[in-house]
């Protein structure tokens, strides 16, 4: 945590937390590295109050374990708890969908071809920056119009969980050409009608990207034991 950081004019909380958490989400901050209040303070050139509220708003996502004046950590979960993340978002994303495809319109169609044309092209830049946001759009698009707000707020909370491990399933398992062809197979499906088949498709594309991720992991953290 070197040099001073520019933040935008918003309340000095709420910016100091938008860019923890995409430090955080981004891999730039990995999971379990210690933070300190202080040293935060500094970075953002500010007091430390400002610093405790942003962290404390972390803490509340579950992006950091933080205790008032004991300082804290990124979360690190382990193996058991990603792969119960990604359990969550199957079983979540799995019924809106379900509920989605039969109310989609063309404009929600439009929309994802948007995004996914948006996000097709950050691939191809290699805009790692720029993939975990795309993605959650994507599948934000197509559960639009499930008209089940509960439970995309319950995947709000499970996306931002799943959103650094995402980014590191494309980035580093080179996995964009599979993620291409998935995205754009459960866009023509649900444009096709196909309910179950699209669901399927849904349910495999999660659960591949659970299963090498915690592969990957896995065999990073022994490594690194040794």
């Amino acid at each position: 945590m070197a040099g001073k950081r520019a933040i935008t004019k918003q309340s000095l909380p709420e910016a100091i937390a938008n860019d923890l958490r995409e430090r955080i989400l981004s891999g730039e901050l990995a999971e379990g590295e210690t933070i300190r209040q202080e040293a935060l303070a500094e970075e953002y050139d500010v007091s430390r109050m400002p610093v405790r509220e942003a962290l404390k708003r972390l803490n509340a996502e579950g992006l950091v374990q933080w205790a008032n004046n004991r300082g804290g950590s990124v979360t690190k979960h382990s193996l058991r708890e990603i792969g119960e993340i990604f359990d969550l978002r199957i079983l979540i994303e799995v019924d809106l969908f379900h509920h989605s495809i039969p109310n989609m319109t063309a404009a929600d169609f439009a929309r994802c071809e948007e995004i996914l044309t948006e996000m097709e092209r950050s691939y191809d830049e290699n805009d790692v920056g720029k993939w975990g946001v795309l993605n959650y759009e994507y599948h934000s698009a197509l559960y639009a119009a499930s008209q089940r707000k509960l439970t995309n707020e319950l995947l709000d909370r499970i996306s931002l969980q799943s959103d650094r491990y995402v980014r590191m399933h494309l980035s580093v398992m080179k996995q964009r050409e599979p993620a291409k062809k998935d995205h754009r197979d459960l866009l023509r499906l649900a444009q096709e009608r196909k309910v179950e088949e699209a669901c399927d498709v849904l349910a495999n594309h999660i659960r591949r990207t659970k299963e090498q991720l915690l592969g990957m992991i896995a065999a990073k953290r022994a490594a690194e034991e040794v």
